[in-house]
């Protein structure tokens, strides 16, 4: 009787969590400026990518060519501010509708406030994948089998949410040294990876996959592994206007959609999010994002993470794995196939 209250009590909380989330978004919409809207061409069964973005001229043209290659039909984004091009770039792709602000990132929860709102307007009833810039989807038969293939599988299931490991990429060498044009596929250079330094627990309240570990872990958050950042996502999900985001796409409420795992002793399809982060401007970007204190709760935790990042380190190490595509993956235990074969 005393678990089953307890229950209730926490699914009472998380409904108003829930709740007061959605009232954020609606708030927060005050701040987005309409630069072009394109979203009246928007199908009933097209597939729709969320995403905030900041100067992000580099990698914008890679993420859009790469998701649309696997069937994302609209782009709905967020633009905070930027003045490298990036703005200017998304206005004039036909399958992109684009908003503006210059408000914080920080204060609208990292800008998932921002894509609430829009995801409550044009997001229901579509399957939704929710990223940032600097992530391109990875799964099992992506070459062969795009999103929409996936999506009416995962629907069969019973399944309206699909995970994925955050995998950071980096090049061998200093990050300064590897260029890298506009436009150019980031994982030429961004090849390596760490393949088995990774831990996870699942989080009693949200029960989601809380997944630790990769060059950040191993460099950066030595002394104080459990600080390093989560790497577990679940950027895909068949949209309800009644769902929010808790934290980035690593959760969501109902927490019911944070089931991407299996508890039976088996697996369930899931896939990577290769992270681009690394680049050669992760250096200068560094000392830029310490002093904005935009991308952290904690900024402050995070002072000797970026002093690091700003003194140019080598991520490569002699345990690193040079990446060979999602089979390798899939045999690394850092994706499955689950039952779709």
């Amino acid at each position: 009787m005393r678990e089953t209250l307890k229950d209730l009590i926490l699914a009472y909380r998380l409904r108003w969590r829930r709740r007061r989330l959605l009232a954020r978004a609606v708030t927060k919409r005050r701040q987005l400026r309409a630069v072009i809207d394109r979203t009246g061409g928007i199908g009933a069964d097209d597939i729709l990518c969320f995403a905030t973005m900041r100067n992000e001229a580099q990698r914008v043209g890679h993420f859009l060519t790469h998701h649309r290659r696997l069937g994302v039909d609209h782009f709905l984004i967020v633009d905070n501010a930027s003045d490298d091009g990036t703005r200017d770039h998304l206005a004039k792709q036909d399958d992109v509708s684009l908003w503006t602000t210059a408000h914080s990132y920080k204060r609208s929860r990292f800008g998932m406030d921002w894509l609430t709102w829009l995801m409550m307007r044009h997001g229901h009833g579509h399957w939704c994948l929710t990223l940032d810039a600097d992530e391109c989807l990875v799964y099992p038969y992506h070459e062969t089998r795009p999103l929409p293939a996936l999506c009416d599988w995962l629907e069969r299931q019973g399944r309206a949410s699909f995970g994925a490991l955050m995998l950071d990429m980096y090049p061998k060498g200093r990050l300064s040294t590897q260029c890298h044009a506009p436009g150019d596929d980031p994982f030429h250079s961004l090849c390596w990876f760490d393949a088995g330094n990774y831990g996870l627990r699942r989080k009693a309240d949200l029960q989601n996959l809380w997944i630790q570990g990769g060059p950040r872990a191993r460099l950066f958050f030595a002394t104080e592994p459990r600080r390093a950042p989560t790497m577990g996502k679940v950027p895909l999900v068949k949209w309800h206007w009644r769902y929010a985001y808790v934290s980035s796409s690593h959760s969501l409420l109902p927490r019911r959609l944070n089931h991407v795992y299996a508890t039976d002793g088996g697996e369930l399809t899931s896939g990577v999010l290769l992270h681009s982060k690394f680049l050669d401007t992760a250096v200068v970007r560094a000392g830029e994002e310490k002093h904005r204190q935009e991308h952290f709760a904690n900024s402050a935790l995070y002072d000797r993470y970026y002093d690091a990042l700003a003194a140019d380190p080598d991520l490569w190490c002699p345990r690193s794995t040079r990446l060979a595509g999602w089979r390798q993956l899939e045999a690394l235990g850092l994706m499955s196939r689950g039952g779709w074969i």
